[in-house]
């Protein structure tokens, strides 16, 4: 995550807001909701719920994290839809990893008394 996502989640979180509307995650991600509906038909974005209307979805702060990876993805690697969801997904499971190496570092530092 960069440190405009993070300063973003902040932001986000401060102002009480948890869930975003389809309209308001496009406002905040600054694009088309036709933007939004092609990144969830490819898997890219989910929302929380599987309303059958688009209007009627809500996505949490992740999503709209995820929605502004996407956004830079493709205009810094100029990425079609596939590859976009198979970069993203690989980054994900970068950020899983390093998570677990982290955790492993912290058991072994704990078991190693330092």
């Amino acid at each position: 995550m960069s440190n405009g996502d993070q300063v973003l989640t902040v932001d986000v979180m401060e102002n009480g807001r948890h869930t975003f509307s389809l309209r308001e995650i496009c406002e905040r991600g600054e694009c088309h909701a036709e933007f939004v509906i092609t990144l969830v038909d490819y898997g890219i974005l989910a929302p929380l719920d599987e309303a059958q209307e688009a209007r009627r979805w809500q996505f949490d702060v992740l999503a709209l994290s995820r929605l502004r990876t996407a956004q830079r993805l493709q205009r810094d690697l100029d990425l079609n839809l596939p590859g976009l969801a198979m970069s993203l997904d690989l980054l994900d499971e970068v950020q899983s990893l390093r998570r677990e190496v982290a955790r492993l570092n912290q058991r072994l530092r704990h078991q190693l008394g330092e």
